[in-house]
């Protein structure tokens, strides 16, 4: 008799979508620019170790405007504030970047037009995450929250002709379209976004788990507690035919138990994980014996954001000192030859 043999099953797309990298390069690129530290309200993004990284690099991570020193810099997080959120940086004289995912930018956006349309908005998302609590800050008088299917009979309209529905970004793709079915069926008149709120990351990760999950014994997804997009990774992977799925932040919290049986590993991660995590966890399924890795690709992504306004011109202030400095230094030299 021969073992079966063990492989691992690689979802792509996985890691980093565009709004994270496009914040995380945000803070290194100010800690470049001005020097440590540079504060950050609330985390960057849903991962420990990017956290931490940044922290070792000068970032130091606060809750509210409050815990920064006037006149520091800070940076808001890829999950976006509520306005007030904005007035308080500038009433302590607070040095703001901005770093919130164009993708949830195009949501607060929304959420302001309809409500100056004087509409109800339903706002799908999870009850005390942040970018929910940023949204609802836009208009905080025509948002109520709709937290999954099972909240739609707690919802009252002042106009059932006037009422549009919205969403955080980082949820289940196929719980929110369960939900807007729902609300449909109790609100007829009901009118969807103007485009998917759900992001393309978001779906691009839950799709390609759909695709491994059902070959699977168990699916190890990389991400840390408090992201969102990884813990619905990991329901998915149940939904879709996993027998199991597991959310760790790092190869080391695997346990051995989650593999013993198994012949088939599926593996991805969530939107804010950087891709040397995956890979060792690669390295320790190889010493378990998983060393058969077939990646599998459900979608190509190529799209990227560009860095704050605010930060891409001080960048470009700093290159033409630095050019200014060079000139007058050549100069200097020229006069003394």
């Amino acid at each position: 008799m021969t073992d079966t043999p063990k492989r691992v099953l690689l979802a792509k797309p996985r890691g980093y979508c565009a709004g994270v990298d496009r914040a995380v390069q945000t803070v290194e690129e100010a800690l470049t620019l001005y020097g440590p530290p540079i504060y950050v309200r609330k985390e960057i993004v849903h991962n420990r170790h990017v956290v931490a990284t940044l922290q070792a690099k000068g970032a130091i991570f606060v809750e509210e405007n409050e815990e920064v020193p006037a006149g520091s810099t800070v940076v808001f997080s890829a999950h976006g504030v509520a306005p007030e959120v904005h007035e308080q940086a500038r009433a302590r004289s607070l040095k703001a970047i901005d770093a919130t995912c164009p993708l949830v930018t195009k949501v607060h956006q929304e959420a302001r037009r309809f409500a100056a349309e004087d509409y109800d908005i339903l706002l799908i998302g999870h009850d005390g995450h942040e970018e929910v609590i940023g949204t609802t800050g836009e208009a905080p008088a025509h948002i109520q929250l709709v937290d999954g299917p099972d909240s739609v009979d707690k919802v009252t309209v002042r106009d059932p002709s006037k009422v549009v529905w919205l969403s955080q970004t980082t949820l289940s793709v196929d719980e929110t379209l369960e939900t807007v079915d729902r609300l449909k069926r109790k609100l007829p008149l009901l009118m969807s976004p103007p485009s998917d709120d759900i992001c393309y990351a978001t779906s691009n990760r839950q799709e390609a788990v759909k695709q491994i999950a059902p070959s699977c014994d168990v699916v190890i997804v990389v991400g840390s507690t408090n992201s969102s997009n990884s813990q619905r990774l990991r329901e998915v992977a149940v939904d879709a035919g996993a027998a199991a799925a597991y959310l760790v932040d790092y190869a080391s919290e695997i346990n051995d138990e989650w593999l013993e049986g198994a012949s088939t590993v599926g593996l991805t991660s969530g939107a804010s994980v950087p891709d040397e995590l995956v890979m060792e966890v690669l390295d320790l399924l190889a010493t378990r014996g998983f060393g058969e890795v077939a990646e599998v690709t459900t979608a190509d992504e190529k799209l990227t954001f560009s860095l704050p306004q605010e930060l891409k011109r001080d960048m470009k202030a700093a290159r033409t000192s630095a050019r200014g400095g060079e000139a007058v230094v050549q100069a200097a030299g020229a006069t003394q030859s």
